[in-house]
């Protein structure tokens, strides 16, 4: 079965202590830093989705603190540099205003002619600290119904630019949003005119209640009952979340204790460590189950042009689209407010 495959593009690489091998790895294709080369290589590479981790917090503690560019600018510096590949931010819900969240991606759908997407997070306890929040239950759902509906406020063609009349909309075509949440209230019309893809893909872990138009499925237990739930309460697609460490120039154990010992890596989600062909049996396992995959590379430099070389080019995958709903066989939705008045 094809399988649409994303993968996360944040810093060195998925590991912690990325950035330590990154430099001297004799096998470090990609050198550290550059995003144009990384993006460049994933777009060329097949993937169809390329996500940006982000957080209000540094990425990691200790010996290994570091600080990020925040995800929306380094996806619309992508925006610049690629044709193909759809681009998804990570974006916090309980620590960004929702209305800035709506004029962001949608000013990237526009600058991709088409191919944004909006990772949404939730928020730990240290994250919501620097807020001053304790994060309301239910908040990250009633942010995404937020953003839905201001990037609706615009119908498709309300934009006429009428130099005859002096007008440059519409103004029977665009809406007024008055959505009010447990804990804040948003108020529209939105100021960026309607995505081109009229809702920008979003996606979510199953675990956070939102309506996703792709369900990220992590952790280690009852993934086939995960996904099969994720689909039944509205998900269009469900990717699973592997993290990858491949045999290189030593083999994969090997450069996954050295990692660890700098740093170790500790997260809930399903790891892969071994050869390209066994990845490639294992993502070709998922496919059964699931509709993609979005891949954490332990190191950027090392992992993703063996990715590029030995495992995608393995897998059936699905033609690209025009835009990345296109691409993902997800339709346009329809505008809530078509045919109605302001």
């Amino acid at each position: 079965m094809a399988l649409f495959l994303a993968v996360e593009l944040d810093g060195a690489g998925a590991h912690p202590a990325a950035w330590r091998a990154s430099g001297a790895d004799p096998a470090a294709v990609i050198q550290p830093g550059p995003l144009r080369q990384i993006i460049a290589a994933a777009e060329e590479g097949g993937f169809t989705l390329a996500t940006f981790a982000d957080s209000p917090v540094p990425p990691s503690i200790g010996v290994d603190v570091a600080g990020r560019l925040e995800a929306v600018g380094r996806a619309a510096f992508a925006s610049t540099t690629t044709t193909r590949i759809g681009l998804a931010p990570s974006v916090p819900t309980a620590t960004t205003e929702p209305f800035h969240v709506a004029a962001q991606i949608a000013s990237l759908d526009h600058a991709t002619h088409g191919r944004a997407a909006w990772v949404v997070e939730g928020s730990d306890s240290a994250e919501l600290a620097t807020v001053g929040t304790d994060g309301p239950p239910g908040e990250a759902a009633e942010v995404v119904a937020a953003v839905r509906a201001l990037w609706d406020s615009w119908e498709d063609d309300a934009v006429i630019k009428d130099v005859a009349t002096g007008r440059y909309l519409d103004p029977d075509k665009v809406h007024h949003v008055d959505f009010a949440g447990s804990s804040f209230s948003v108020k529209g019309p939105l100021i960026t005119p309607r995505p081109p893809q009229g809702q920008p893909v979003v996606l979510a872990a199953d675990t956070l209640g939102v309506a996703a138009d792709i369900a990220l499925v992590g952790g280690q237990d009852r993934l086939r009952e995960r996904a099969a739930a994720a689909r039944d309460t509205g998900a269009g697609l469900v990717f699973a979340e592997v993290e990858v460490v491949l045999d290189a120039h030593r083999p994969a154990a090997s450069r996954l204790a050295d990692l660890n010992r700098a740093t170790p890596w500790t997260t809930r989600r399903t790891r892969y460590t071994g050869s390209a062909e066994g990845l490639v049996a294992l993502l070709s396992d998922l496919a059964d189950t699931f509709d993609g995959v979005r891949l954490h590379p332990a190191v950027l430099a090392v992992d993703l042009p063996l990715l590029v070389e030995h495992v995608v080019p393995a897998l059936d995958r699905p033609a690209p689209g025009d835009t990345l709903r296109a691409s993902l066989g997800l339709v346009k939705p329809t505008n809530r407010f078509e045919g109605s008045t302001r």
